[in-house]
Formats: C-alpha cells, structure tokens, sequence
C-alpha cells in the first residue's frame, strides 16, 4: 500500500481536486435547493474511473485500496461537494469482492466500472429493527429457483439512480445460540424487476433536511433467482460487516473532507472581514475554536488513515473504523461550528454555504451508526467492559 504521502496518493488527490472544481458552490446549492440528484457529477466520477477505484484492474477498475477511495472521498466534501450521492458503490464493492462467485464478478464488476450499471443502492434498514440488524423482518421464502422478497425498508437510498441493489432478507428463523444466522444477501437486478414485474417494487421517496436522494422500499413478493444469492444462504450478516468497516472508513473521510473546508472557509472569512477596524480573525475568541476545530480534525484524519491501512491489509479493523468515524464526526461538527460562529449572520445565508454543509455534515454523528453505538463498542469489544445492549 502506498503511503499516504506518496506521489500515487499525491496525483489521485490532484486528479480529483481538479473533477471537482468543475463543480462549484452554485453547483451543490442548486442541486440541494431542489434535492436533485447530482447526475452530472456522479457521471464524470464514473467516466474517469474513480466509482471504480476499489475494483480490480482486470475487471476494469483501477485496482486501488480503500485508502485511496477514502482520500477520493475526502476531496470531494472538501471542495465542497457532496460524497453522499455515489460513496454507496465504494462500500459496496466488499460484498460482491470478497464474497461474490465468479459467475457474479464476472457478469457485473466491468460493466460498473464503465458506468454501464450502476449500484449505489444498499436496502437493509427497517424501522422497527433500526441499528438492530439482526431483527430484521423482511423475509425472502424459496419457491423453486426463485426467492420471494417481501417486507419494508427504510433508509433505502439512491434506488432509483441504481440499476443492482444489495438487499438483506431473512431465509430462516433467528438461531437463538447466533442471532447473525439465517440472513441472506442478494444482488437483485432492478432492470429487470422494473421491466417484469413492477408491481412487486413500491418506491416512497423521503424528503430529508440535506439532499440525499432515499427512499422508503416495499418488496410485494418480488422475484429473484438464486443466483443473486451473495455467498452462502444465512451468511448474510457477516458479508455486510465487511461494507460497514469500509463504509465508517470511507464516511469519516468525508467528514474530514467537511471539517478541512469548513476550518479553509472560516479562516478565509476571518482575514477578510473587518469589524471595529481590525479583521476579525485578530480575535481569539474567533481564532480558538476554528484552530481546536482543526486539531481534532488532524487527530481524526490519523484514525482514518490507520483503520484504512488495517483494512487494505486484510486485518482486523472493525474497532479503528468505528473510532475514526466518530472522532471524524465530531471534528467535523466543532468545525462546523466555529464557521457558523465565525460568518455570523451570514453564515445562515445560502450563498455563503456555510448553512448546506452544515446540515450535511450532521449526519455523520448518526450515520451510518450512531456514536453512541460506537461508544458501547469500543466499552465492550476494545475495553472489555459488560455489554449494554
């Protein structure tokens, strides 16, 4: 794995810094106005291979690890995008790779690779289970060489940009000695459930306080074959828990990404604005909190590199993933604060876009887990302390 200073990591950063300043703040504020999906940009990052970072090169895709999606991810927040709208097929990937058959990799990495599919749908989250997978009720019962889907999901986003989504269905009762069991994994081909059998999918779209293209999903006795079954049938569990690592990897760099525009933001406004004939940022009780904002943004951003590097190389992560996401999360919100407190008044405008990212960067202290998830972890699974929950 490259370092995180190398000159690979070096250009990939350059590369996208430069997609991304094609993109500018009216960009992001028109899309979020009208919560529409950033069709434009989410097609330039796939034209120039970089939804495709974490596929192998002999399916097309540029080969890299997550350390590299992860500085992909970072950039994008920092130029003040919107990673939400395509980091779905970088977490994605670890199902279909680490556990998909040939016959699936084959049939579906180098055409997401070109752009010709697209997955960015990942349908797990039910209402009554929340963060308790586990207790998931959506139920896929055998019928020949089919599985019939049926239940509700919420949280289900992008579905209506995908052509693949992942959805977590249970094939059998909770084992009472492993409650992971008797979860299956499928790779469901939405092309051809909307061109045969449209009734069986009810798409609700959920209007949020940022834009995030997601949705409520109704699975009426939809038809799949065997063959999108991911892996073993009841394993599904354990495949997901690849995507989360790599999803609270890739999360927190977006939120770091958030935290190094906000801290650029508030100091560029902080030099330039004068106030009582001095610029502001001569004040320390304006210099302060953007300058702890950063620091915790530099410690977190060392978490992320750290739980990255474990998980390219194929050790176990799952405590630093968690870590930096919520260490990410939180700098990015005190660094979200000090921009707010630092524009004043007009850090409420739009135009300013300091109120946009804002609202996005809040998400990440409850998504994709809570941090108070990640706290009981950490107690228990790192300190050894009784479990909570």
């Amino acid at each position: 794995m490259p370092s995180v200073t190398s000159k690979e990591i070096q250009q990939l950063r350059q590369k996208t810094r430069e997609l991304c300043a094609k993109f500018p703040d009216e960009y992001w504020r028109e899309t979020d106005l009208n919560r529409r999906y950033p069709q434009e940009f989410v097609d330039i990052l796939t034209k120039e291979g970089l939804l495709a970072a974490l596929i192998p090169t002999e399916y097309g895709g540029l080969g890299l690890g997550l350390t590299e999606a992860s500085v992909i991810m970072e950039e994008i927040n920092r130029s003040g995008g919107h990673s939400a709208a395509c980091h779905a097929q970088m977490y994605t990937m670890g199902a279909l790779l680490r556990h998909g058959n040939d016959a699936q990799k084959n049939a579906y990495l180098p055409a997401i690779a070109t752009g010709d599919l697209r997955l960015q749908a990942f349908s797990i989250t039910e209402d009554a289970a929340g963060s308790d997978t586990t207790s998931i009720q959506t139920a896929a019962v055998e019928h020949g060489d089919e599985y019939l889907i049926t239940g509700h999901k919420s949280w289900t986003s992008r579905i209506d940009e995908s052509d693949l989504a992942f959805v977590l269905a249970r094939t059998s009762e909770k084992a009472p000695e492993d409650r992971t069991h008797g979860l299956t994994l499928f790779l469901v081909d939405l092309r051809q459930v909307r061109a045969e059998q449209p009734e069986t999918l009810k798409v609700v779209k959920v209007r949020t306080m940022f834009n995030y293209a997601t949705n409520q999903v109704f699975y009426q006795g939809m038809r799949v074959p065997k063959t999108a079954v991911i892996g073993k049938v009841g394993q599904g569990f354990r495949y997901v828990l690849d995507g989360w690592n790599a999803e609270r990897i890739l999360l927190a760099s977006e939120a770091i990404g958030d935290g190094y525009w906000f801290t650029s933001r508030a100091v560029e406004y902080a030099n330039s604005r004068r106030v009582f004939g001095r610029q502001i940022g001569t004040n320390q009780g304006v210099q302060f909190p953007i300058t702890d904002a950063y620091m915790k943004i530099r410690a977190a951003d060392l978490m992320r590199y750290e739980a990255a590097r474990l998980f390219d190389a194929g050790e176990p992560c799952g405590a630093e993933a968690n870590m930096a996401k919520h260490l990410a999360s939180e700098a990015s919100w005190a660094a979200g604060n000090a921009c707010l407190d630092t524009h004043g008044g007009y850090g409420f405008v739009d135009e300013y876009d300091v109120e946009r990212k804002f609202r996005e960067t809040r998400m990440f202290q409850v998504a994709p887990v809570n941090n108070n998830m990640i706290k009981a972890f950490v107690a228990t699974k790192v300190l050894g302390l009784p479990r909570s929950y």
